[in-house]
């Protein structure tokens, strides 16, 4: 398989996208996030970022609690509609990840649903990484929710072939290099056209966030095997959801 250089752009941007992740379970997110709240006890007024926030859904989710919650996103379509969701407590922007993002500002830093390790570089990846720890004020917290890659790739399907809206999605899946790819070929029967896209996922383990985690001077605190809190296990978790605090000094 081929990836483009910044594939995610073009394809994040793509109504096929959002028409393929169209059916993810929106209520185990919100069960989750819920958890979430009550582990973090973040103050009533708590700053909070989600970093690669789509279309806004899981901001708005938190701003409803209360908190302040500002969401930024590369996507320049998926940051237009969550505009629509603006209000006193929440407020979005389009911003890549890798840059720098109000120093030293937010009580709570997400990253939600494996939205981390889409870049070429592990320098990039760093960046990123970077940009998530340096917008934490002094004590504040990280969670970082990505795929465990042991587990995917001991269960990953090889093909799969979906068909949504008079859109058939025939994809094509692989591990090359340390990254997870997928091949997404798509027959639009409606406009009478063909797409082809491919997603690059850096298999990260543990042990890799550990290093990375520690470059930035983030010390972990809980590593979590899924969205209901269970101890992670290499060989049986679904997730890896990291949380880790900034120092105070």
């Amino acid at each position: 398989m081929e990836v483009a250089k910044q594939w995610f752009k073009d394809w994040f941007n793509s109504p096929y996208y959002h028409l393929l992740y169209s059916n993810r379970d929106e209520r185990e997110a919100a069960a989750f996030i819920d958890k979430l709240v009550e582990y973090l006890h973040p103050a009533p007024n708590a700053l909070m970022l989600d970093v690669a926030c789509g279309r806004g859904r899981h901001a708005k989710y938190l701003a409803d609690k209360g908190f302040d919650v500002t969401g930024i996103d590369l996507s320049g379509e998926s940051i237009a509609i969550a505009r629509k969701l603006e209000n006193e407590h929440l407020s979005f922007f389009q911003h890549d990840m890798r840059l720098p993002f109000r120093v030293n500002y937010f009580n709570v830093v997400f990253n939600f649903f494996t939205s981390f390790g889409y870049f070429e570089t592990r320098h990039e990846n760093d960046n990123a990484l970077r940009t998530l720890a340096n917008s934490l004020r002094p004590g504040g917290r990280l969670v970082l929710d990505y795929l465990n890659s042991t587990y995917v790739e001991n269960h990953l399907v090889h093909d799969e072939v979906i068909e949504k809206e008079q859109v058939v999605f025939d994809i094509q899946r692989e591990v090359q290099n340390g990254k997870f790819l997928k091949q997404i070929n798509i027959l639009d029967k409606k406009q009478f056209q063909r797409a082809s896209y491919t997603e690059s996922v850096s298999a990260f383990h543990k042990k890799d966030f550990e290093e990375m985690f520690a470059r930035q001077r983030l010390v972990i605190t809980d590593i979590f095997g899924d969205y209901h809190f269970n101890i992670f296990d290499e060989q049986q978790s679904p997730r890896l959801i990291i949380i880790a605090q900034k120092p105070i000094s």
